[in-house]
């Protein structure tokens, strides 16, 4: 299979990446970045792109599955719009294009808690671009929503912070739902749901984060 993945420098994206040239199923991992990375591997392709221009980019968007993770804070964007400009409209962009060159499958890293009518305004960005990317009409579609995430050397002050309160209080017997859930497992489901034929929605439970993956045929 040959797997398009954006968001590959995330902490969730490197873990996906990392795994998917270990797969013996994957014969090729096309990568769209916005600046070079220093990754070798026979499998690897890398395009380094300008998301603002699909036009230069959308005739390489052409594979089995795409793997969509891109993501970026309120604080490193640096403004709503600027957030919403990568978390919303490049993944959208992205998804339109895939699906344009008949891309079948889609995998997309949500939110927990996203709803296009929140108040709360990250919540309702990904409500919105589910609801987009399903009007897309993929032959499958799955879309994960992990509560906190426990990524790698994360520089998230206020992530890294909850993710402790969170791992003491289940020390203690509490919150044991919202147990912050590792990148590298996220990443190891969204592979495997890649590789499963099936219709109609499911819920996918991994370790005490539920993350709900809606599949559309």
């Amino acid at each position: 299979m040959k797997a398009l993945v954006i968001g590959a420098t995330g902490a969730t994206g490197k873990d996906l990446v990392k795994q998917l040239l270990n797969d013996k199923e994957f014969d090729e991992v096309d990568i769209f970045v916005r600046k070079p990375v220093d990754i070798q591997n026979d499998k690897l392709k890398v395009h380094v792109v300008n998301f603002d221009r699909p036009e230069d980019w959308k005739d390489m968007v052409k594979g089995d599955v795409v793997f969509s993770c891109l993501g970026t804070t309120l604080k490193a964007a640096g403004g709503k719009d600027a957030q919403k400009k990568v978390d919303y409209n490049y993944q959208y962009e992205f998804a339109k294009v895939a699906k344009e060159n008949d891309v079948e499958d889609y995998i997309l890293v949500s939110a927990y808690g996203a709803n296009p009518t929140s108040k709360i305004f990250y919540s309702r960005m990904k409500g919105e671009l589910e609801e987009a990317v399903k009007q897309l009409h993929f032959t499958k579609i799955t879309i994960f929503k992990p509560g906190m995430l426990e990524r790698k050397d994360s520089e998230r002050t206020g992530e890294v912070l909850g993710s402790r309160i969170i791992k003491f209080a289940n020390k203690l017997g509490l919150l044991e739902s919202q147990k912050p859930l590792p990148t590298d497992i996220l990443a190891k489901a969204m592979i495997n749901s890649s590789k499963i034929k099936s219709n109609g929605y499911s819920s996918i439970k991994l370790g005490n984060i539920f993350c709900f993956a809606e599949k559309k045929v």
